[in-house]
């Protein structure tokens, strides 16, 4: 048999495609790839086809290639890749393999949708939401929300070109911009020409959240939600929302905790998910009442596989590929949680990497388990919200929380990247 992997380039997906590979080998499974620029990546597979991955028909085209010429029948299909969830689902559905419905893969990735079926469904708290397609529309919402707001796209991940608004005066200030990057900046998006013309270009204005911010990791087998991990970010929150620090076991009250788990089921079962992983974010409205804030069909990127299998010995990835070829997922977690961190790394400033401090440190320290850093002197580094994803990661642990807090303080002091602080633009210009 054989399994299909819809895919993006993402460098930190690595370690992923090599597990994936390992499962196929102990299960005596074909690995295929699909996806538009490959180099390093077809190391791991039996077979590649090139696809635009913004395309349903041109990647139905590469999988019905791949399934005329494929020595086995092709028994299931997953992506990795938060922009590739429709696809996959398109597929799933025309060649009759285990996966998520079509409405409920749209209704992952686009947000006002998502939104509507939250609302639609009564029982999952949510911020007020309204579309907005100009600054003076966008000032008139969030007067009637009031102050402050949120000013986010419809498409997209990782709080790209999300900002949170406290004023008139802010609106006028980032709305041209937030709209403009909410709709080119996801121009590879499958969703992006479809969803551009059905909302008029618009973007999304909800009302702000106050209170900690958490992610559940969960597994839904049979309609049946099963939580694995709820990670606080307990750092302060900036204007855009950049992920820097997370951890996992919560700090929450057993009885927040619990509200939080029957939310994340709910949550689930107003967007039709009844198999596959999810990433579900919530505010915790005065500390207490989750607010959802939006909910990924698909496993949670960046280190959150890492950090998952590091603290409760459940590996996601496997479970996704269980449920992919028709396998009963085991999920049991491996004894109490082990405390875990990890830190997104960013430069203080967008422009040329001029260079990498502390990883060789960072390695040789007992506590940490992973340093990935994606960027090489010479290349560009962004910040947010002008980027969806950290330049490199890394994983540690502790004792205790409080000891990791501080290991986290240590290794953010100790290890960075660099940059000369100038755009591409102005770069050339001094070449």
């Amino acid at each position: 048999m054989s399994i299909v992997i819809l895919h993006k380039k993402n460098l930190s997906r690595r370690r992923l495609l090599a597990k994936a590979r390992q499962y196929a080998d102990q299960h005596g499974e074909r690995l295929l790839l699909i996806m538009a620029d490959p180099t390093w990546e077809p190391m791991y597979f039996d077979r590649t086809a090139t696809a635009d991955t913004t395309s349903i028909a041109d990647a139905t085209r590469a999988l019905k290639q791949l399934a005329v010429d494929e020595r086995e029948p092709i028994r299931g299909i997953i992506t990795l890749s938060e922009f590739c969830v429709p696809i996959v689902a398109a597929l799933a559905a025309e060649f009759g393999l285990p996966g998520l419905g079509q409405d409920t893969a749209y209704a992952a990735r686009d947000k006002l949708r998502m939104r509507r079926a939250f609302a639609k469904s009564g029982d999952v708290p949510q911020p007020r939401f309204e579309l907005a397609h100009t600054a003076a529309g966008a000032r008139r919402i969030a007067q009637e929300f009031g102050y402050p707001a949120i000013i986010k796209p419809i498409i997209g991940c990782h709080s790209m070109f999300v900002h949170k608004v406290s004023t008139e005066a802010d609106v006028d200030q980032v709305f041209d911009e937030a709209q403009r990057g909410a709709w080119d900046g996801f121009a590879f998006d499958p969703l992006h020409a479809e969803l551009r013309d059905q909302y008029a270009g618009g973007v999304l204005v909800e009302q702000f959240v106050p209170g900690p911010e958490i992610s559940v990791e969960s597994l839904v087998i049979d309609g049946v939600t099963h939580s694995l991990a709820i990670h606080d970010k307990p750092l302060p929150q900036g204007s855009t929302f950049e992920e820097i620090y997370a951890s996992t076991p919560t700090r929450l009250p057993a009885d927040t905790v619990t509200e939080v788990l029957a939310a994340t089921a709910r949550v689930h079962a107003a967007l039709g998910i009844d198999t596959g992983a999810t990433h579900v974010e919530f505010r915790l409205r005065d500390g207490r009442e989750p607010v959802v804030l939006e909910a990924g069909a698909r496993m949670g990127g960046g280190p959150i596989y890492r950090s998952v299998l590091l603290s409760t010995g459940v590996d996601m990835l496997e479970a996704v590929l269980d449920l992919a070829t028709g396998r009963r997922p085991q999920i049991a977690p491996h004894g109490a949680p082990v405390p875990i961190g990890f830190r997104n790394i960013f430069p203080e400033q967008g422009g040329r990497v001029v260079g990498v401090v502390g990883v060789d440190e960072a390695n040789g320290q007992q506590h940490v388990h992973e340093v990935e850093v994606f960027r090489k002197v010479g290349e560009f580094a962004d910040v947010p919200p002008n980027t969806y994803e950290g330049h490199g990661h890394v994983i540690f642990t502790a004792p205790t929380l409080d000891e990791l807090d501080r290991r986290f303080a240590e290794l953010t002091r100790t290890l960075r990247i660099e940059t000369d602080g100038r755009r591409p633009a102005e770069a050339a210009g001094h070449a």
